[in-house]
């Protein structure tokens, strides 16, 4: 078989696993049994004569054919996808633009930025969807999003170790609060001490691919006792506000807190900070997608900590 003669089909399921990093989400996503995705990735790997794929215990990971593959793949695909749309008469590809984001985003920054850009240019489509950093990441890789809008910590490593690197602009860094229940003892004050965090109940969610707990803070001399888990942030503020426990947040999401909470510093330790950035394939961008970062940037400025 020559590689010409590959199916859009199995190139699609290539993508998908892909982004997806696993031969069973990307069934999953697309509605097919494993096998089938297996059979599509066999087929292709037949007609490149390599390996387009490694498996691994955690899931999949492309070889240096596999990213040839890819990056051709994504833009025969989306060739198409644009011929059909025009066919079809709705509005071309070029002016909308695919974005993700990290789960507190879309309290605050993300409705800003989207809203600004309507006014200014409301031409432009902007579809986005929430995922963790891998996914976002594997997600630009394959070519389904155009820009990825992910929330950093320290020692802020590269996104990944892929090639070529992603094209990565800091929007800003933001310090790390609490959020305590407007009743709790803490909320006296508007800091606290990093010691009167010791014996709290936290409401935290583990992030994915990490042992991390995100809502709990970083640097506690004792394990913490978890008595809520959740991932989403709005969920996290509300059990704060039922007295449930504590969480952390961004500084960036002190506006959307609802009646109930209360928004600290903590004193201690050193400073956590968290990096707001924008990431891309190396490519220039199109236009829309050029106007939809700006406004990013200037929601990420207005939400800026405090001096």
């Amino acid at each position: 078989m020559d590689f010409t003669d590959v199916s859009l089909v199995a190139l699609r399921v290539f993508r998908e696993v892909a982004e997806r990093g696993t031969l069973t989400a990307a069934a999953g996503a697309l509605g097919y049994t494993q096998s089938a995705v297996s059979r599509q990735i066999a087929s292709l790997e037949r007609a490149a004569r390599a390996p387009l794929l490694e498996r691994r215990r955690d899931g999949v990971r492309l070889t240096a054919a596999g990213h040839v593959v890819l990056r051709r793949a994504v833009t025969v695909l989306d060739q198409i996808d644009a011929t059909a749309r025009e066919l079809a008469g709705l509005p071309a590809e070029a002016g909308t633009v695919r974005l993700g984001w990290f789960a507190s985003a879309g309290a605050v920054l993300l409705p800003r930025a989207v809203a600004a850009l309507r006014r200014s240019h409301p031409a432009i489509t902007v579809t986005t969807r929430e995922g963790s950093t891998p996914a976002l990441v594997r997600a630009l890789r394959a070519g389904t999003l155009d820009l990825a809008l992910l929330a950093s910590a320290p020692p802020f490593r590269p996104l990944d170790s892929e090639s070529p690197a992603l094209t990565v602009r800091t929007l800003g860094e933001r310090s790390l609060r609490l959020a305590v229940p407007a009743a709790h003892r803490l909320a006296a004050a508007d800091s606290v001490d990093i010691a009167d965090l010791r014996g709290q109940h936290w409401i935290a969610g583990s992030s994915v691919g990490d042992e991390r707990l995100m809502g709990v803070w970083p640097g506690l001399d004792e394990r913490p006792v978890i008595a809520h888990t959740a991932r989403d942030w709005l969920a996290k503020l509300h059990l704060v506000a039922a007295g449930c426990g504590l969480t952390t947040v961004p500084a960036s999401l002190a506006p959307a807190a609802p009646p109930g909470v209360r928004i600290l510093s903590v004193r201690g330790g050193p400073e956590e900070r968290r990096r707001l950035v924008l990431a891309r394939l190396p490519h220039p961008l199109p236009e829309p997608a050029a106007r939809l970062a700006d406004a990013l940037r200037a929601a990420a400025a207005d939400l800026s900590d405090p001096a």
